[in-house]
């Protein structure tokens, strides 16, 4: 298969869908693979390595999306890319079609094979895709979190730890799957004082016997959640329904009761957020604030560490990639159907239930679309 890798242009987004590593592994299984020149550079990856590895060096992202079978990247394609679509291109990424209409029906009008990473359902339950940005976003939004409380920064000028003879910051993270967990590991290790609070009791009694009393686990109601942000320095958004939107837990009533320069870090911002005062924003200009809480909603939060993050989501797309690139998306979705759950769209259909509920689409098994 001829496989395409280009360079990202979402704002300020250095990660890049290969790495030369990755490249060589392609090129070993008989696969050709088109890199755009310097789409690895934002994460530490010359063209040189790429070239070295095997790969064939195109100078415009045009060429290499026209001369592709599969094109791998990171983030979902922008409106400038949509040009590029054509039935039957596979495409590899993240989508989060919950969040994007545009995106969603310029994929179904031009038959494009979206294959989603944040989709894919191993047969545990897992989502080993998502998971590694998970585990960096969660770790990130403490120390983001931790850096925009400080009274340059907008924040209240608190200090996590706190030292001797002070209050330590008050953190809440509401969620305790992958993000909430990473979150809750830094916080506990920089020394605030943590809630997390969750739906799932068997998730909490789990934190519980590893943090014991550094922790306070929290059933998740509309009353809890109101009354614990009221208290917090630091609260991080970290929810996730896979393919859905995120639900709105964190009202905007209840930024009006909380701390003056307090600061919320949406990390569920991909699907929407779970704070109903979310937008998108960017690494150059992160926060913004409304009712005197700063919010930190940055849609692509582990492009800020692109080397680490980079690696860590290369590591688990390669096992799929190969499969789809060696055998076709169709056959490789027979022999491991596992893959099926990753598909949203193809051949015009939407194949995602929740992005369908979303939306209100007729809702088409992948099985009978591929």
């Amino acid at each position: 298969m001829k496989v395409g890798c280009v360079k990202e242009i979402k704002n300020n987004e250095f990660r890049v869908g290969m790495t030369p590593g990755n490249v060589k592994s392609y090129v070993q299984e008989g696969h050709s693979v088109f890199i755009e020149r310097d789409a690895g550079s934002g994460s530490g990856f010359s063209t040189e390595e790429y070239k070295g590895a095997g790969a064939v060096i195109v100078g415009s992202a045009e060429e290499v999306w026209r001369d592709s079978d599969m094109i791998i990247k990171v983030k979902e394609p922008l409106e400038g890319e949509y040009k590029y679509f054509r039935k039957g291109l596979i495409l590899y990424t993240y989508l989060h079609l919950a969040a994007d209409r545009p995106l969603t029906d310029a994929l179904l009008k031009s038959g494009v094979c979206g294959v989603a990473y944040e989709t894919l359902i191993e047969h545990n339950g897992s989502l080993p895709l998502l998971a590694p940005m998970s585990q960096i976003a969660g770790r990130l939004s403490i120390q983001e979190g931790a850096k925009y409380l400080e009274k340059p920064f907008g924040g209240s000028g608190v200090l996590l730890s706190g030292v001797p003879g002070t209050p330590k910051a008050r953190v809440l993270i509401v969620g305790a799957g992958v993000v909430g967990s990473n979150a809750l590991k830094i916080a506990v290790g920089m020394g605030a004082e943590v809630s997390i609070v969750d739906v799932n009791l068997e998730r909490l009694a789990h934190l519980d016997d590893l943090y014991g009393n550094r922790i306070q686990t929290l059933n998740s109601t509309p009353v809890t959640i109101e009354e614990a942000s009221a208290d917090a320095d630091l609260v991080i958004g970290s929810v996730l329904i896979p393919g859905k939107a995120a639900p709105k837990l964190i009202k905007r009533k209840y930024l009006k009761n909380m701390r003056p320069n307090s600061v919320i870090v949406d990390v569920a911002v991909d699907q929407g957020g779970c704070c109903e005062t979310t937008k998108v924003t960017y690494h150059d200009d992160p926060t913004f604030t409304v009712d005197g809480v700063l919010h930190y909603c940055v849609g692509n939060m582990p492009g800020a560490v692109p080397r680490t993050s980079t690696i860590a989501l290369t590591n688990a797309t390669q096992r799929y990639g190969l499969q789809i690139a060696g055998k076709g998306l169709k056959r490789a979705c027979s022999d491991n159907p596992v893959i099926y759950s990753a598909i949203n769209t193809v051949g015009g259909a939407c194949t995602c239930l929740n992005v369908c509920l979303g939306y209100g689409f007729d809702c088409v098994k992948p099985e009978s679309a591929i």
